[in-house]
């Protein structure tokens, strides 16, 4: 994979560090994100297209969509080219730094469509209303357990009756012996983007406490008991999958 010239190149964990600390979504992060994700996430581009293209065939007039954990705005900028002009976006993240980054990428990118960038933690509940669409994208997986059927609810009234929910998360496989399998082939994914294997080990230690997976089967749970009836895989690479949950009334 080739980087993008506008990419600071993620060397966060490139040389040794005594004692890693949990992994923070602060400057020193915000500065090489979009290379980090880029080189980190199994099709990371084709899954900002999916992205897309399902986003457009469930927006509705005069609603919202919600970015939850937008980053540095990526997906906004992606969902953007295939969403009508009016409809309003609003990204929340809890990181001041990120957002900063998205609001200089959303106008460069020329954005024309009315926006609200929020901090907010998603570990408390969140004013969403009218929204049509709401993108968790690798996001729920940071967010500590004991919350996330709270973030859902809260996720699922906010939403108008036929609105949809798109989850992106890392996942464990349901089986060990398959899930050693994919931590490997996932390693060597990282090894081909040219991550040393000194990055790879204190990058896994920095995220060990922060990014929690579920099982792709307890993600599906988790929906179902927040309200979603209807839930689909659009994608999946092994430990790495997309899911969207309908919102019947």
């Amino acid at each position: 994979m080739t980087n993008s010239p506008d990419f600071e190149q993620d060397e966060v964990f490139k040389d040794e560090i005594t004692k890693v600390s949990d992994f923070k979504f602060g400057t020193t992060v915000v500065k090489v994100f979009d290379d980090m994700v880029s080189r980190s996430v199994p099709y990371y581009n084709e899954m900002q297209r999916m992205l897309g293209e399902i986003a457009a065939d469930h927006v509705k007039e005069g609603s919202c969509l919600y970015d939850l954990g937008c980053s540095t705005g990526t997906t906004m900028i992606e969902v953007d080219k295939l969403i009508p002009s009016d409809i309003r976006f609003i990204g929340i993240d809890e990181s001041p730094e990120m957002l900063a980054k998205c609001d200089v990428k959303l106008k460069e990118a020329g954005f024309v469509r009315p926006y609200d960038l929020v901090t907010g933690d998603l570990h408390e509940p969140l004013p969403i209303q009218n929204a049509s669409v709401v993108i968790l994208c690798l996001t729920l997986q940071f967010v500590r357990p004991l919350y996330r059927e709270r973030l859902l609810r809260n996720i699922y009234a906010g939403l108008n009756p036929g609105g949809i929910l798109i989850l992106v998360e890392k996942v464990l496989a349901e089986s060990t012996v398959f899930n050693r399998d994919f931590i490997k082939y996932y390693y060597n994914y990282k090894r081909r983007n040219h991550y040393s294997e000194m990055e790879i080990s204190q990058k896994r230690e920095a995220l060990e406490n922060v990014l929690i997976p579920y099982k792709l089967s307890e993600n599906l749970l988790l929906l179902k008991e927040a309200g979603f009836g209807d839930c689909e895989v659009f994608f999946k690479w092994y430990n790495f999958s997309g899911l969207i949950a309908y919102k019947k009334s």
